[in-house]
């Protein structure tokens, strides 16, 4: 069953969820809260502990702490928020401002809307009918998220941060469903507490400019709601939140155990594509030859086979902060298993290629030639993979090498994505005899 987090920043915003926490967790039983104390000054940690110890000891409320002298970063404390979220389990993400009032069941009425994979939640606010500061309460699956790079960060103060988000996650194909009014209300308070700490952002426009909708759909480039906390005020035991990939790319020729590396992602929880129809990878292409990123590909998270692995360097340049992995056979085997893909006999899907002309074409530019032919494609495999290594040699850390034939699987794959836990299931084995 999916898992819902409320996440919340506070700074110096102790009074205003001194109302409205008690009220949502009594409302939202099925529902974590996550609070993110971003160097807040007033009375939030003591009034935490002294007052909801019961919700802390039973694992519904979260603190993390980030300490910090500045100013309150708006895209950052929300990202790093969201990615507590998703560090405690929960893969449908609520920004829940410390002002606002979530109404009695909103965590049963998000798990139905989220029945529908492909939505979003936002608060559309109605002037003179509804509570100002409802606008930002945005809901997303965490892996909507991690692919839209959170929240920009470019957005330091309050401004258009959450219609900047709402308009990235539309560009992903997700659709925005209004939440319902009895869900949004807010604590009424003037404009002196939202611009304390950048009263320079108060009258200037700039702030609120929603960028063009033409822009990528992912922001920050693996590199958002980073740095050091303290969860439950256990200061002794820091927790880091690293970068996080911008895109997952599988780059090893086809026949290495592609299919595997999907199927291992979806496990992970990832999005994954695999070569989903010859018309998607001509998209791909097309997109990526014609204006160096892709639409298409930009609605997954991970990808891999053709024609992914042949445009390796392209992808490494239009979205900064990948990770790539080159899954590899032993030659023998691997082109045995070609031969056997060419083969009508052993390869159900062989005979439509005469129907598909991108298939073709796709093998042309790989090989040079769309017939078999085991010199030919074994001097292009040894060539690929030597190119790949020779382009990642001075970035070990952005290429993960997998010997497939040498039982490589969970281990290396998880360690090299994050040091994520490893999987119950056994790492997946298909179709390739590796």
């Amino acid at each position: 069953m999916s898992k819902v987090a409320f996440c919340t920043t506070c700074k110096n915003r102790t009074q205003h969820l001194k109302i409205t926490l008690p009220q949502n967790l009594a409302n939202n039983p099925l529902a974590k809260f996550v609070i993110l104390d971003y160097g807040s000054q007033d009375d939030l940690l003591e009034y935490l502990r002294m007052s909801q110890g019961d919700a802390i000891q039973s694992g519904r409320l979260v603190v993390y702490s980030y300490r910090t002298d500045g100013p309150f970063r708006m895209g950052h404390a929300k990202c790093m928020a969201h990615r507590l979220g998703i560090l405690e389990g929960c893969d449908i993400l609520c920004n829940l401002d410390a002002d606002n009032y979530t109404g009695p069941g909103f965590d049963e009425y998000i798990l139905r809307q989220f029945e529908d994979e492909g939505v979003y939640l936002w608060g559309d606010m109605i002037k003179g009918q509804m509570s100002r500061g409802i606008n930002g309460r945005i809901v997303c699956s965490s892996q909507a998220f991690i692919k839209a790079g959170g929240y920009d960060e470019a957005f330091e103060c309050w401004g258009s941060d959450d219609k900047d988000f709402a308009e990235r996650l539309r560009m992903m194909g997700y659709h925005g469903v209004s939440i319902h009014p009895k869900h949004l209300h807010a604590v009424k308070h003037n404009d002196k507490m939202r611009f304390h700490d950048y009263p320079h952002a108060r009258n200037d426009a700039k702030y609120y400019l929603v960028p063009d909708p033409g822009r990528m759909p992912m922001a920050n480039f693996g590199r958002f709601g980073c740095g050091i906390v303290y969860r439950n005020f256990e200061w002794s035991e820091p927790v880091c939140l690293p970068p996080v990939a911008t895109r997952i790319f599988g780059i090893g020729m086809h026949k290495t155990a592609t299919t595997s590396l999907h199927h291992a992602f979806q496990i992970l929880g990832f999005d994954s594509a695999h070569w989903i129809s010859a018309h998607w990878a001509k998209a791909v292409w097309e997109q990526m030859t014609q204006y160096g990123r892709s639409v298409t590909l930009e609605r997954h998270y991970a990808l891999c086979d053709l024609p992914i692995t042949i445009l390796y360097e392209q992808l490494d340049r239009a979205y900064p902060g990948s990770k790539f992995i080159l899954t590899c056979r032993n030659e023998d085997n691997w082109i045995a298993s070609v031969r056997d893909h060419w083969n009508p006999e052993r390869n159900k899907f062989r005979a439509s290629w005469n129907n598909d002309p991108f298939t073709h074409r796709m093998h042309r530019m790989l090989y040079g030639k769309k017939a078999f032919d085991a010199d030919v494609m074994l001097a292009r495999y040894r060539r690929h993979n030597a190119e790949v290594k020779a382009y990642f040699k001075e970035r070990p850390q952005d290429l993960l090498v997998m010997e497939m034939d040498q039982g490589a699987g969970w281990h290396e794959l998880c360690n090299f994505l994050g040091n994520l836990p490893i999987p119950a299931k056994k790492y997946p084995r298909s179709y390739a005899q590796y």
